[in-house]
């Protein structure tokens, strides 16, 4: 018998490699914001919620809310093109998928800024639920958008794991009382994820997907 009836996917550092675009989205808005960010390493930016990176630069809320929604309208234009899956990530969910699993992303990115990006890159319809963040505050962390999956009709009862690259991800899973798998292929550490205790960590989809459809 198969662990899991469900897993949650986070999306930027486990299924996408989305950073580029990120990167230069975030770069364009803190100068257009005036902001120095010279010698700041913006990778730890890339899988946590908008908002609480730009409040760590703007303590006025209505400044986080511009920095946001100019992030979101310049990485609609370009940035959401600037990605694509990890290698082996179009297999992995094919293999997970037929072996009966219910696969969901759960997501930081609005649900409607990343359903256009995994189509486009070809992973949606392996995908029976894509669900992310809302556009407002009402569903921003981690664990609000996993909550909200577990929430949904098709989850119910189920026993569902989440995969992440980041510690996010993991405090998100412990908060909603999921287990957790790590993915070392990401923008995420051995070294940052390894006190959560996740299940396992992966160090390729191939292997997530060998670890995940281990029987108990």
């Amino acid at each position: 018998m198969l662990p899991y009836d469900a897993v949650l996917f986070d999306v930027d550092g486990t299924l996408l490699d989305s950073a580029p675009g990120i990167l230069s989205t975030l770069r364009e808005v803190f100068h257009t914001m005036g902001t120095d960010i010279a010698g700041v390493d913006l990778m730890r930016y890339v899988g946590p919620p908008l908002r609480d990176t730009f409040a760590e630069y703007y303590p006025d809320a209505a400044r986080i809310e511009e920095a946001t929604e100019l992030y979101r309208a310049s990485y609609a234009v370009r940035g959401c093109h600037i990605c694509k899956p990890y290698p082996g990530a179009l297999e992995m969910l094919r293999r997970l998928k037929e072996a009966g699993l219910i696969l969901c992303t759960a997501t930081c990115k609005p649900t409607q800024v990343v359903t256009p990006i995994l189509q486009e890159q070809g992973l949606a319809p392996l995908i029976d639920l894509i669900a992310g963040a809302s556009m407002d505050k009402s569903r921003d962390t981690k664990a609000a958008v996993i909550q909200y999956v577990l929430d949904q009709p098709l989850l119910r009862g189920k026993r569902a794991l989440m995969v992440g690259d980041r510690h996010d991800d993991m405090r998100g899973a412990a908060a909603c009382g999921l287990d957790a798998a790590a993915v070392l292929y990401g923008y995420g550490s051995r070294a940052e994820l390894a006190p959560f205790g996740p299940k396992f960590c992966a160090e390729s989809c191939g292997q997530l997907a060998q670890l995940i459809l281990s029987p108990v």
